[in-house]
């Protein structure tokens, strides 16, 4: 599968997903992993935007690119 056509793959699994719950675990590099749970807000063409909630209860709002997910720098997993 070409690059192109597994980003717009991605692109439509989170388009559909858009309101749902979601786990993203980031690698933020030497072994850092950071997991977050939130909220998918927005897919644009190049990114997505997920609304978290910190452990401080002020509304987040990250964003996160299509070959993040791609290249598993950012895994995300929808929670029921």
């Amino acid at each position: 599968m070409k690059r192109s056509d597994a980003l717009a793959a991605i692109r439509s699994e989170v388009e559909e997903n858009i309101g749902k719950k979601v786990e993203l675990s980031a690698d933020k590099g030497r072994k850092k992993i950071v997991t977050r749970v939130g909220y998918i807000e927005n897919a644009f063409p190049n990114i997505f935007t997920v609304r978290v909630s910190n452990e401080y209860d002020e509304s987040l709002t990250l964003s996160y690119t299509y070959s993040d997910i791609l290249t598993s720098t950012v895994k995300m997993k929808v929670v029921s």
